[in-house]
């Protein structure tokens, strides 16, 4: 089978209601574009039909791999997916596509332009939220804040779901990662500072879903005690990678 180019991850628990949807759209994009691509579902701990619903769409989608762990937490998916890539370039992506997926080539000109990681952003110059609750938004806000002071500092947006890794930095980086839960790429992006990685905000329009499973006034106290990890291990110099 040909390398590809690009590796779309798309972590999947409990996503019966929306793979579908998700899988037309990741389809669509695959066929139009003129480089070879790979899609991997990784499901993980569902308890519904998410597994089966991306094993049937293998044969409308061949360049579909699905992986099945047994573990919940988004963070484990993503690695898991980012390992097992073979992508030169390794995107990331919600099964909502709140960022469009269209958007796609802004990130992979970014990595072409330099960058090791690029992260899309919703306060990036250019950014558009679209729906948003506004307690929503200053509950992200207050957690970026805190984020930038204690453990990623320059970066504006860590918490959208959308990020592309260069083959290189995702091969390094994400065998450092030890949270499964949200703050996962918090700690992924102090990782790749860490390391003298280019991390570039790519400004994305950006929909809120409903779906959303992360909330942020619930999750505060477990938020704050898994960046407080981070910020220690950061600041211990345990992010540092060995060579490849």
């Amino acid at each position: 089978m040909e390398t590809p180019f690009l590796s779309i991850i798309i972590p999947a628990h409990n996503e019966a209601r929306r793979l579908p949807a998700a899988l037309e759209r990741v389809t669509a994009f695959v066929r139009a574009q003129s480089f070879p691509c790979e899609v991997l579902v990784v499901e993980n701990g569902s308890k519904d039909e998410t597994a089966a619903i991306a094993r049937a769409w293998q044969e409308k989608l061949p360049e579909l791999r699905l992986l099945c762990m047994e573990a919940a937490g988004k963070g484990s998916a993503v690695k898991a997916g980012m390992l097992a890539a073979r992508g030169a370039c390794r995107y990331m992506a919600d099964t909502d596509f709140s960022v469009p997926i269209e958007e796609i080539p802004r990130f992979l000109e970014a990595i072409q332009a330099g960058a090791d990681v690029a992260i899309g952003s919703r306060e990036a110059p250019g950014a558009l939220r679209i729906g948003e609750p506004v307690i929503r938004h200053w509950s992200g806000r207050i957690f970026n804040m805190l984020v930038r002071w204690w453990v990623v500092p320059g970066v504006q947006d860590t918490q959208c779901g959308f990020k592309c890794f260069s083959a290189r930095a995702a091969e390094a980086l994400f065998p450092l990662q030890t949270m499964n839960g949200w703050s996962f790429d918090v700690e992924v992006l102090a990782a790749a500072q860490q390391n003298g990685y280019r991390i570039q905000e790519v400004p994305v329009t950006w929909t809120y879903g409903t779906g959303s499973r992360i909330k942020p006034l619930r999750d505060a106290a477990a938020l704050l005690r898994e960046l407080w990890i981070i910020r220690t291990k950061a600041r211990r110099g345990d992010y540092r990678a060995r060579p490849l």
